[in-house]
């Protein structure tokens, strides 16, 4: 058993785990907040749905604009100073969070939190593939989306209870645990001396040089213009889905929290079986199958009426989810290559497009016309990803055959 254990260790490199191990400790942390924001910004300062959706779409809006920048500065000058730069700016951040007021504030630090989000994410996932073998690099994504998960399936819980107790106190959890992560993975940065710029080529790789190269690719356009959608979609569960079942279920926040709980822990367990059926598919069917479930799990929420309702509608989503997102950050890093693997990372972060988006239509559709309606159109709209999708698998076919295949 030890040796299978040491075995399994080695295949990746020592900073990969510590990645996989700082993403379970800051996202945990962080799905104590986020998810809870929503509320709340409602119940302690009586904001309006959209004004809401406003505050927390900000986010992924500045982390389009950054994704980009920050993928270039880490193929150009190494992860290494990208990525403690934005571990620092986001511990800070949420401890701004903790002595926030007003609106405004919220809509300024959530703006640099998804700032400071934008640089670490496509350096990370760039720092993942340049320290892993191309035949495992998958594997180390779907761990990594795992990870993400057994953060997210304490956090709910923990942000349930510290909502009750102290809501600012989950802002310092979460800034002290942002500090500590920063702390473990710059000294193992500098023991392992990695996160350097790939070549001295890499660093002559100017912005406009690398948006003309992804700007001819026409597979990621595809790609990112069906990732938007599907955030679209995803969105509603971090925003309208909170503030839909408080007000349409007596114990709705309870609810809501074990369902967060219950699509990590889902993650957690099915992310390995369903990544290895997958397999036998070609990956962008994989991704088309994966918005077909989170349609139907979109539709549900519009029917819950209780616990059972509520399991089942987060159920079609966590497949959804599982199929997709682990896909996604594999296609990318295909279609990459190894000087701009961040750049390309970065380029698709402009999915997060609908993650600004989603909160903000879907609050308007929410307090105009209720559930009943808000959610069978983002169902919709999910569905209409399978375009792109479609159009993306054929451009794949033509220029790259062997990745289809994968």
């Amino acid at each position: 058993m030890n040796k299978k254990l040491k075995s399994y260790y080695r295949q990746f490199h020592p900073i990969v785990w510590v990645l996989l191990s700082g993403t379970v400790l800051a996202r945990g942390s962080a799905f104590a907040t986020l998810p809870f924001l929503a509320i709340y910004l409602s119940r302690n300062l009586d904001l309006h749905p959209v004004l809401i959706g406003l505050t927390i779409g900000i986010s992924p809006l500045s982390g389009v604009i950054g994704g980009f920048l920050g993928g270039h500065l880490s193929d150009r000058f190494g992860r290494k100073p990208v990525m403690i730069g934005s571990l620092f700016s986001m511990s800070l951040i949420y401890f701004g969070f903790m002595v926030a007021e007003t609106p405004a504030w919220f809509i300024i630090l959530n703006a640099m939190n998804g700032l400071s989000g934008s640089f670490f994410e496509p350096s990370g996932q760039a720092l993942i593939a340049d320290l892993t073998e191309k035949s495992k690099r998958m594997r180390a994504f779907s761990l990594r989306y795992t990870a993400i998960n057994i953060g997210a399936s304490v956090g709910p819980l923990l942000g349930a209870y510290l909502a009750v107790v102290s809501a600012k106190s989950a802002f310092m959890v979460t800034g002290i645990m942002y500090f500590i992560y920063l702390l473990i993975f710059a000294g193992m940065m500098k023991k392992y001396n990695v996160g350097n710029p790939i070549s001295k080529g890499a660093a002559k790789v100017t912005i406009a040089s690398s948006l003309r190269i992804i700007g001819k690719d026409k597979a990621l356009l595809y790609l990112v213009l069906g990732s938007i959608i599907i955030n679209f979609g995803y969105s509603q569960i971090e925003s309208n889905v909170p503030q839909y079942l408080e007000s349409s279920l007596a114990n709705g926040v309870f609810v809501y929290s074990v369902m967060l709980s219950i699509n990590a822990v889902m993650v957690v367990i099915l992310q390995m079986p369903l990544s290895h059926f997958a397999e036998r598919f070609k990956t962008m069917q994989v991704m088309m199958a994966g918005a077909v479930f989170l349609s139907v799990g979109m539709l549900t929420f519009g029917f819950v009426s209780g616990w059972y309702t509520g399991i089942l509608a987060i159920l079609f989503v966590t497949i959804g989810e599982i199929l997709i997102f682990p896909s996604s950050s594999y296609l990318v890093d295909q279609l990459a290559t190894d000087e701009l693997r961040g750049t390309y990372f970065g380029a698709a972060q402009f999915r997060k497009l609908g993650h600004f988006i989603g909160p903000i239509v879907g609050g308007f559709l929410l307090k105009e016309a209720g559930g009943i309606v808000l959610f069978p159109v983002i169902a919709v709209a999910v569905l209409g990803s399978i375009l792109f999708f479609v159009q993306g698998n054929k451009v794949f076919v033509k220029t790259s055959p062997a990745i289809v295949k994968n």
